[in-house]
């Protein structure tokens, strides 16, 4: 019964296998629910400071801050955030995928690149097919914080305020549902204050102070950092959503394979059996 150790072996390994993975399931889960709730927390705050710097820009129309300029663009810069770990489906590799497709549509239009990116997965891939990556942040864990990411996201704003580059993205997984979550690009520089003319026609000013210039150059950035920060939150979500899943279906097709070895080991153990008789009865005949 060589055969059938060698099965039972196989589906020993299997079972542990299993135990891990629906274990997997079950911490991912319960983070799922923080991180939604930590993402639903932040929401609010960055749809208002969004209304607030269109409303700023639109209405003080004599001072231009450079975030709101466009400019002809030549080079771009990417803020990409990805997950730190692995084992979630293809979240990951959705997201490389639709930002390679858009890196190569960039340099058929001969538009440089210039990336910095949030968690490991992402360093490590970028790096790997030769991306240049001026700024890394990584092992932010399951709670980041902004200051976690303003270095990042201050080397990207430093070199457009330098003209290095004239136009800023950000990259990252948004959460829709806990079965979707879909890649999404967002321009974060310039700033389409135009696009809102309308909404925000007829609104009311606010009283400065000390001054608009001062304001908005401080709001501007924590715009572009609450922007950054919700990504990385919706990011967040959408991994241990994509682990919980990816963890259940690996539960299962473990299950499935257990049950198909368990069908091969009867089979052979039968056929052992069945192989034992025939020889006992035919060393009776032979006697």
């Amino acid at each position: 019964m060589a055969v059938g150790k060698e099965i039972r072996v196989k589906i020993a390994s299997i079972k542990n296998t299993q135990k891990i993975t629906r274990a997997m399931e079950k911490v991912a889960t319960s983070k799922m629910r923080k991180t939604q709730l930590r993402m639903q927390a932040t929401r609010p705050y960055s749809k208002k400071i969004a209304q607030i710097i269109k409303h700023l820009a639109h209405a003080k129309p004599e001072y231009t801050h450079p975030f709101t300029v466009e400019r002809e663009v030549k080079r771009v810069g990417v803020v990409l955030i990805s997950s730190d770990r692995g084992l979630c489906g293809g979240l990951n590799s959705n997201l490389f995928r639709q930002a390679l497709k858009k890196f190569r549509a960039w340099q058929d239009e001969k538009i440089d690149l210039r990336m910095v990116t949030i968690g490991q997965k992402g360093s490590v891939f970028f790096n790997g097919i030769g991306v240049d990556v001026l700024a890394q942040a990584t092992k932010l864990g399951d709670t980041p914080h902004l200051q976690d990411i303003i270095g990042v996201i201050k080397v990207m704003l430093d070199e457009y305020s330098k003209g290095e580059i004239d136009a800023l993205y950000v990259f990252y997984n948004e959460f829709v549902n806990t079965m979707t979550q879909k890649p999404k690009l967002e321009q974060l520089l310039p700033i389409r204050v135009e696009e809102f003319a309308e909404e925000l026609k007829g609104h009311w000013d606010y009283l400065y102070e000390p001054d608009a210039k001062e304001v908005l150059d401080d709001l501007l950035v924590r715009y572009i950092e609450s922007i950054v920060f919700q990504g990385l939150v919706e990011n967040n979500a959408c991994e241990q959503a994509a682990r919980m899943v990816a963890m259940k279906s690996a539960s299962d097709n473990a299950g499935k394979l257990i049950n198909e070895l368990q069908l091969i080991y009867n089979k052979a153990r039968q056929a052992a059996i069945t192989q034992e008789i025939s020889e006992i009865v035919g060393g009776a005949a032979a006697v």
